[in-house]
């Protein structure tokens, strides 16, 4: 009989279980406890105060549009990167990873410098009617580029995995490079495309340290979720802003769970 590396099943198990238990089921316990302290109906009036449902609205709304721009431009820097070579693709590949690295005040900072009034591309910006700090366009940049190098990363080893000779066999069948992409490829890098997208979602719809100085935090035009539970902490309203961290617990956990459920229909048709 092999000898197992790790311990049994059970000892592993309660490991696992302990670990998720006190890291993880815990404190959303806790937050969901803390929100029924205020009963249905304070809990209702919490979550359907204006400056609230323009939060909720603003910060799932763009970071569902982050996540999608993100899926459609990390799926051709990751394709670049994997299948061409050019002077400095090892310095852009490492430059993927900086949103990674760079502490979320910085970037905010950083962003808000960029695309100010008087910023270096704000300046060039606002002669043609666009503002892009303290709006919610500030906020969508601001997704954009803490979500990007999940979508990348997730990408790069399913394209390095990728046999060249299917696509030659398209090519030697009559298909045309985008008969080849959408029929042959496409369908192989949608699981991994999908889980780069609820990677990119679930850090967008959470991030707070990048778009606050971007934002401007004005009420009802450009106030994200995590803004509005701060402030209510800091007004010592505990219950109200568990509530609204339930809201948000929920509504992620829903997109995803249809994220997961997309991924799994395209695996199976993958595999068609």
């Amino acid at each position: 009989m092999a000898r197992r590396v790790l311990p049994g099943f059970g000892l592993s198990l309660g490991y696992v279980l302990t670990y998720l238990g006190l890291l993880v089921l815990l404190p959303l316990a806790a937050l969901a406890v803390k929100a029924s302290g205020i009963g249905l109906a304070g809990l209702w009036n919490t979550l359907s105060a204006p400056p609230v449902l323009a939060a909720l609205k603003l910060s799932f709304g763009a970071a569902l549009v982050s996540a999608l721009i993100n899926a459609a431009a990390g799926l051709l820097v990751a394709w670049v990167l994997v299948r061409y070579s050019f002077p400095g693709r090892r310095l852009f590949d490492a430059l993927v990873d900086l949103p990674f690295a760079l502490p979320t005040a910085v970037a905010g900072i950083a962003l808000t410098a960029l695309y100010a009034p008087k910023g270096w591309i704000g300046e060039w910006l606002v002669p043609l009617g666009i503002k892009v700090a303290f709006t919610p366009l500030g906020v969508l940049i601001a997704m954009i580029f803490v979500g990007f190098p999940f979508v990348v990363r997730t990408l790069q080893p399913v394209l390095e995995s990728l046999d060249r000779d299917i696509e030659e066999a398209a090519t030697s069948l009559g298909a045309t490079r985008l008969q080849t992409f959408l029929r042959v490829l496409f369908p192989l890098l949608l699981p991994a495309l999908l889980t780069g997208f609820a990677l990119a979602l679930a850090r967008a719809v959470g991030e707070y340290g990048s778009v606050i100085f971007i934002a401007g935090n004005i009420p009802m035009k450009s106030e994200i979720l995590p803004l509005v539970i701060v402030k209510q902490l800091e007004q010592f309203k505990y219950a109200d802003a568990a509530a609204v961290g339930v809201i948000m617990l929920a509504l992620s956990f829903v997109l995803l769970l249809a994220i997961g459920l997309l991924q799994r229909w395209s695996r199976r048709w993958a595999e068609r």
